[in-house]
């Protein structure tokens, strides 16, 4: 696929765009189908009349010999981006854990572009560099009615017993493509869980396209061990990826 010369349209001026981020392992796209069908829904609602096809996403990983990195395609009125930077993950991250940190910025689950993978992330990426500021590695936000959300470039999920629970999609959060793996694979329960039922889980892990499976050793002033759940859900999704 070869690349145009930006065109400042609404995507550049506003936010007006849509993207996704795809994990490229061992030379494959990793949920590749649903990321496209992710975008082609988020294009429609942005009333963007934008086509990106799996054999244009397959013909740049091989056009560019891309193994073991990260693909983002950036999407506007009048534009189509593909970049490509490092997964950003290594396996010392995983043996540590992270940390989460509430945000003091509250998550419109009124607004469309919540469920959006929107070129308007400005929330996001500010709010991360923040909570690096304050000692996280993740902030997580929480809607209007102070009920837990997702993470800045993750949702979240909480383990009790064998049980896992994550936030129900209406509070207001990207349906994140590994979470619906998780979901869909352990029979995860969507409920409403707020900020002090979190003391209540015995484990706690975050999800998305380029950390897979990461355990949560800190919410806020609440110290946690990485937890056999979380362990085993993480070697399986390594395996089946």
């Amino acid at each position: 696929m070869k690349e145009k010369n930006m065109i400042l349209d609404d995507g550049f001026m506003f936010g007006l765009g849509a993207f996704e981020t795809i994990l490229i392992k061992n030379g494959q796209a990793v949920f590749l189908c649903e990321h496209l069908k992710r975008l082609s829904s988020a294009l429609r609602v942005l009333k963007i009349k934008q086509d990106i096809k799996g054999s244009d996403v397959l013909a740049y990983i091989e056009q560019n010999n891309l193994n073991n990195t990260a693909l983002k395609i950036m999407v506007s009125e009048e534009n189509i981006f593909f970049t490509v930077r490092d997964s950003g993950y290594k396996e010392d991250d995983f043996q540590k854990g992270m940390r989460i940190g509430i945000s003091p910025i509250i998550r419109n689950e009124t607004s469309p572009f919540t469920y959006l993978k929107s070129l308007n992330f400005a929330d996001n990426i500010w709010e991360k560099r923040q909570a690096k500021e304050s000692g996280y590695d993740e902030p997580l936000f929480l809607n209007t009615k102070g009920e837990i959300t997702e993470g800045a470039t993750s949702n979240i999920f909480f383990v009790k017993g064998n049980d896992l629970y994550t936030p129900d999609l209406k509070c207001g959060m990207i349906n994140g493509i590994v979470r619906g793996y998780v979901i869909e694979k352990y029979d995860a329960f969507e409920t409403i869980i707020s900020q002090n039922e979190v003391q209540e889980f015995d484990e706690i892990f975050i999800t998305n396209s380029l950390l897979g499976i990461m355990p949560i050793v800190q919410f806020e002033d609440l110290e946690l061990s990485i937890g056999k759940i979380t362990c085993q859900i993480r070697q399986e999704y390594e395996r089946d990826i």
